[in-house]
Formats: structure tokens, sequence, C-alpha cells
């Protein structure tokens, strides 16, 4: 396959890694500055407690000059998706399969879904729809990665924890796009599950990061600390019942505990999570698809969110205060 990772960051280069050292793929990477720099020099490069993986990179700044592609990789931020969204389409054939590693809701989440949500475009991550026109959702199978990484230097990634994968289509079913997917990604050494619901995925991910996450990132606690502290802890689970109410009408009801999933973050030790690294790095935060969404598909389904809402104002605010987070200080206006 022709294979490009748009985003060399810790879950790029770990994917990217992994996929050009099998030596079957021609893998490339849209990269800037000293990334790019490194990746053209040295490859993808990957340190893990299972030891280095490395393999060739064709790296550039710009896709027009990789070309159509089997299947490009979104591994960037969510802020950022709308530019990348913009300048993708060289990389789009008929048959390009794109492949979201990212956190979050995303924007064709509610494809497929039945119920009061169904087809409802989220404006809470994609604000004026240009993300849906510039990527199709034929063209899309969605990803929830289960994976530490971290990047080490540019072009260099540390896989602390874990190579799961979850794959699947946004309208559902194990379609022959699944089958080869999860095949390949196997063969390059990820735990890769086909999913028939891959919203469920989605949000069972984000029912234990979207709290965790804006509370690291506004305290610089890492995850043992915030579920050590009995009060933050009751404040994160008692939010977490509110999106496990959304859920349930979402069709996408959750049977574990908050308890239960706290006992499993605490397995990770002293983990900091990916919006706390953003904010140590300076760079914007992933409100929006982390929080802002449940909050959005909370008002539509008819569940309130007063936990939810007070933990997004509260990391919203600490976002503007610290440039991390579009917009000054101001009333949020509810339709």
């Amino acid at each position: 396959m022709k294979i490009c990772i748009y985003g060399a960051g810790a879950i790029g280069l770990l994917l990217g890694a992994r996929l050009a050292a099998t030596g079957r793929h021609e893998v490339s990477a849209v990269a800037r500055g000293a990334t790019l720099a490194a990746l053209a020099e040295h490859g993808f490069r990957l340190a893990g407690v299972d030891g280095n993986v490395a393999g060739p990179a064709r790296a550039s700044a710009d896709p027009a000059t990789l070309g159509v592609q089997d299947l490009v990789v979104i591994a960037v931020k969510a802020p950022a998706l709308a530019e990348v969204a913009r300048g993708i389409a060289p990389l789009l054939g008929p048959h390009t399969v794109v492949l979201p590693a990212m956190n979050g809701v995303p924007w064709w989440f509610c494809q497929g879904l039945a119920g009061p949500a169904a087809d409802l475009a989220l404006r809470s991550v994609d604000p004026d729809g240009s993300i849906a026109r510039n990527l199709p959702v034929d063209h899309v199978l969605g990803c929830v990665v289960h994976a530490a990484s971290v990047v080490s230097a540019p072009g260099v990634a540390c896989n602390r924890m874990g190579r799961g994968l979850v794959i699947g289509e946004p309208r559902g079913g194990l379609g022959e796009r699944v089958q080869r997917l999860q095949q390949v990604l196997d063969e390059a050494g990820f735990e890769t599950t086909a999913s028939p619901l891959i919203q469920r995925d989605i949000w069972y991910k984000l029912w234990g990061n979207m709290t965790t996450n804006p509370i690291s990132a506004i305290t610089g606690a890492t995850t043992d600390r915030v579920i050590a502290d009995d009060l933050v802890r009751k404040l994160t689970g008692d939010a977490m019942l509110e999106a496990g109410r959304i859920g349930e009408r979402l069709g996408l009801a959750i049977t574990q505990t908050p308890e239960e999933r706290h006992q499993i973050t605490r397995k990770l030790g002293a983990f900091k999570t990916s919006m706390l690294q953003d904010v140590e790095a300076g760079r914007a935060i992933e409100l929006d698809s982390l929080v802002g969404a449940v909050r959005e598909l909370g008002r539509h389904v008819g569940v309130e969110t007063p936990l939810i809402d007070a933990i997004f104002g509260l990391a919203r605010l600490f976002g503007r205060v610290h440039g991390l987070y579009p917009g000054a200080p101001a009333q949020e206006h509810r339709p």
C-alpha cells in the first residue's frame, strides 16, 4: 500500500514506524520544521518497551508532492484538523481510506447512528462544516488508539505502553475495508480489533478521558493524583454518569461503573494526559472534541450536564488565559 501519515507526532510516528518497518508499504509523512528534517534524514524511529523500530520515510511539507495514497492516517490534534482537511485533497483518490487516529468525538460521529442524534452535524468539532465537506465520510474508517506514546525528539517517538487499535466503518458493519486494514495493522505489530459499531468504542474511551484530561490540564496533576483525591474523583465519577445517560440515549450504553473505570486508570500510574502534555508544550488544547461535543450531544438528546459544563467552563477559561483556546473570557450564549 501507499500510506501517508499526516501529522508526525507521538501517534503518527508510532503508526508510521511500525508500518514502514514491515518493508511492505511505501510510507510517507506530511510534516514541518525539525520533524520534517529528521524524517528526511533518518526515517521513522520508534523506541519502546519491546525494542526499537525504524523504517524509511518519504517526508514533505506539501501533500501535493506525495500523490494519491491508499491509506491516509490523520494523526494531528483536533484544533489542527480543519487546516489538514483543506490541504488533503492531493492525497485522496476514489478509493483512498482516511483513518483519523485522534482523540475525542470526530466530525462524522453521528453518521450511522440511529435515534435522536442520527446524522447530526456536530458544530462543536466542525463549526462551519468544512471538515465534512473536505473529508467525506465515505472515505473514513473510525479508529480508537489504546497506546501511550510521546515524542522524545523530532521524528522519534517512545511507545511507553500498549499497541491497541480499534477500527470500524462509520456506518457500521465489518466490511472488506475493515478486514484488509486490520490485516495490515496486525502485520505491523498492532493489536487490532474490528468493531461493528465504532462509535461505541469512541464513546467508551471518551467516557474516561473527558474528565481526567481537562482536570489534569488545569491542575498539572498526573492521572494517579486526579483519582487519588476523594473530592476530585467524585466529581469525575458524577460527570461520567451524566455522559453515561447521554450514551444511553445515543444507543451507546456503558455497563461499567465510574469506579471500575478508575481502577483501569490507576494501572497507568503517574501518567500525563494528552491535554496536560499539550499545555506543557504550549499547544492548543483539544477541549471541543473531548468535552464540548459531549455537551452538544447532551443538549440535543435532552440530558442536562451541569458538571460537564463546569469542567468545560473552567478548562475553557484556563485555556483562554494561557492562550491555548480561542477567544477571550466571555459569557456563553446558548441557543
